[in-house]
């Protein structure tokens, strides 16, 4: 069977908007195609991969995509070969290139395709991989963290995880080495949609409630826990959704019994301990994203039964508390590239109307995680280019500046100075997340305007 986590999908309602959504319309012209996935390039450039909503569960292989910051989308055919295959998700990388991963329906297998032109064309890539369906093969996502290197995940054959590597942008893929993967338990398989990247790191999650992690972009992995009590990461009574705003810092939000009320867990550690769960007071159920580098989320509700309600809302304090957006109004599977730049999903009622929302209201908090206290300060902030840092109780070994897709754009080392200077004068217009480490291996981490 198909082994998707939950996702509420419901016929499209007459809600209320708010100034905090604006409407987009994704071109498609069938009415009710959902968006079940979006991936933000930069503040232009945003994928959507596209469902059928209307509660037929058709089959779907089309995306839409904007490189205008939303104010035109262009919708597109993912052409594998094969109308039967369901496409599993998208990874873009810019506004031409992006990866799908598809398979047989229930029956499993998979396949990846690559488009170079903005989804004209689509070519096949890996052709040999995940071809033993009676041995197991079942492709659950395909990852690129640059146009290079990427990774794609599928359930164990020969008992251990199918998971393939490429360096050089799909042109060759390698099995990851056995030694490098945790053996799985038996009947231990992967989800679709189960999966999580940051930067340099990417998470899967099983049926038996543990997490996969690497931190070098899938060349060694590590075999985690879920949360106390979370024995299946999607399972109808016990079940739950991962996101991770860094390499360290992300939340768990599911359910542990047929009672359905909703839990939340926090990781500071990349997922080695979780807190213990308390109740969810989000009041927006399974679809959440953090504004990435932040402890800020956004959860959005797009089915009429609650506790996910229709409507959003965000946390500035990692969850902690809870401040309303809207209500009313379906808000389907969300994404953010910084606090006032994000898109959450809806339906389409024709080619010229609605299908996608983009988030218009005022800055959402932006605290990021700080779990050092080194109380760096960073001045001018926005700046032009020259960032002056004084470390109030300790010392600033090497600098790291990250765009909001978690790619390094920056390093600089240091001699345990406790006042430096980091030149961002080459960096583009935009924000980028700052980390300053010190001799004892702690950081601290600051978001950065560059004008």
């Amino acid at each position: 069977m198909k082994k998707s986590l939950l996702l509420s999908a419901a016929l499209m309602f007459s809600g209320i908007m708010t100034a905090q959504w604006t409407a987009q319309a994704t071109g498609f012209a069938d009415a009710s195609r959902g968006i079940n996935e979006i991936r933000i390039v930069d503040a232009n450039t945003v994928w959507g991969l596209a469902y059928d909503g209307s509660g037929a569960a058709a089959t779907v292989q089309e995306f839409t995509r904007t490189t205008d910051g939303g104010t035109t989308w262009t919708p597109g055919l993912i052409d594998v070969g094969d109308t039967t295959l369901e496409i599993n998700n998208i990874s873009p990388v810019n506004a031409t290139t992006a990866w799908v991963s598809a398979i047989l329906g229930a029956n499993g297998g998979g396949v990846i395709f690559k488009t170079t032109d903005g989804g004209a064309t689509w070519n096949q890539q890996n052709p040999n991989g995940y071809t033993s369906i009676a041995g197991g093969s079942f492709l659950n996502w395909v990852h690129f963290f640059d146009a290079n290197n990427g990774l794609s995940t599928g359930d164990p054959i020969n008992n251990e995880f199918e998971v393939y590597k490429t360096t050089d942008g799909g042109d060759t893929w390698t099995l990851v080495p056995a030694g490098n993967l945790p053996n799985p338990s038996t009947g231990e398989w992967g989800y679709n949609g189960g999966n999580v990247a940051a930067g340099n790191s990417f998470w899967f999650v099983t049926n038996k409630g543990k997490i996969y992690r690497t931190t070098d972009m899938g060349a060694t992995w590590t075999k985690l826990n879920g949360p106390t009590g979370l024995s299946d990461f999607g399972g109808t009574a016990i079940n739950g959704r991962l996101s991770f705003s860094d390499n360290l810092n992300g939340c768990i939000v599911g359910t542990l019994d047929s009672s359905a009320t909703t839990k939340f867990w926090t990781t500071s550690n990349g997922g080695l301990t979780w807190s213990t769960g308390v109740t969810y007071t989000g009041g927006y159920n399974k679809l959440l994203a953090y504004v990435p580098g932040t402890n800020t989320i956004v959860a959005c509700g797009q089915s009429a039964t609650a506790p996910a309600v229709p409507g959003s809302a965000f946390s500035s304090d990692n969850g902690a508390t809870w401040t309303q957006l809207d209500t009313g109004a379906q808000r389907g599977v969300v994404s953010f590239l910084d606090a006032t730049t994000g898109w959450c999903g809806g339906f389409s009622t024709d080619a010229t109307t609605d299908g996608i929302f983009k988030y218009t209201g005022p800055a959402l908090g932006t605290t990021v995680f700080n779990t050092t206290k080194n109380q760096i300060v960073a001045s001018p902030n926005p700046t032009n280019g020259m960032v002056k840092l004084v470390a109030a109780t300790s010392t600033i070994n090497d600098v790291a500046v990250f765009d909001l897709l978690g790619k390094q754009v920056l390093t600089v080392k240091y001699n345990a100075l406790n006042e430096v200077n980091v030149d961002l004068s080459n960096l583009q217009t935009g924000a980028y997340l700052l980390k300053a480490t010190n001799a004892a291996g702690s950081t601290d981490t600051i978001k950065i305007m560059k004008n």
